[in-house]
């Protein structure tokens, strides 16, 4: 299926980058920040999970990882918070976000998920994963592990992720501002091997995860008591 031909809003494209954010580090901040960059987006709008379909039960609570999103993203005028999904009931399945936010935003805003490659790769066991395309633009991250110079994309892609992806692929950033969605274009980020899970680890056994995070979450985890 060829991507949309509807002519694009001129509010330019939205980056869209979702995620537990248990906590919130600096890894997810300077993805959200190099991929504005490198895929001319107007702005990258986090978009912490309430309930993740994919994982166990967060360290912390969905209103906990909120304001630490909105902390993290405080003086960056790139970035914006989406508490859609917290307040939601349902499970934060991707598409039913992209749902609600064209209904929010309209259907000819560009709107362009962010994910790793990894969270690409198994974008097949995703909630009708194949109605994505037709939402927004998929920009795959190269995160630490995925070397550009060893990548071979889309060759590396399952039969039934490549199908889908065939005619998509783009390297061209303006191609994500022609149309509101359906391209798919890979983009290189500063390798950055910083985990929530580690600093999890860290706080949980009494060590320093300064410096992993921004300082204004890491002080809102310390008077929460979150994570030891």
């Amino acid at each position: 299926m060829a991507p949309p031909i509807e002519q694009p809003d001129s509010g330019g494209p939205l980056g869209l980058l979702g995620g537990t954010f248990d906590p919130i580090h600096l890894g997810h901040l300077r993805l959200a920040e190099e991929a504005r960059e490198a895929l001319g987006l107007a702005r990258v709008r986090l978009i912490p999970a309430g309930q993740p379909p994919h994982r166990g039960e967060p360290g912390s609570t969905a209103d906990n990882r909120l304001a630490m999103a909105r902390l993290a993203a405080a003086g960056n005028p790139g970035l914006e918070v989406d508490d859609g999904e917290v307040r939601s009931e349902r499970k934060s399945y991707t598409v039913l976000t992209l749902e609600r936010l064209r209904a929010e935003l309209g259907p000819r805003r560009p709107l362009v998920l962010i994910l790793g490659a990894d969270a690409f790769e198994g974008l097949p066991t995703w909630h009708r994963w194949q109605e994505i395309f037709g939402l927004a633009h998929i920009a795959v991250a190269n995160r630490p592990g995925y070397s550009p110079h060893a990548r071979r994309w889309p060759a590396t892609l399952s039969p039934e992720l490549a199908a889908a992806c065939q005619d998509r692929h783009t390297a061209d950033p303006a191609d994500l501002r022609h149309t509101p969605a359906g391209h798919v274009m890979p983009f290189d980020m500063t390798p950055l091997a910083i985990s929530a899970s580690l600093i999890r680890d860290l706080i949980g056994n009494g060590h320093s995860a300064r410096y992993l995070l921004p300082d204004s979450v890491l002080d809102y985890i310390g008077s929460h008591g979150l994570y030891r």
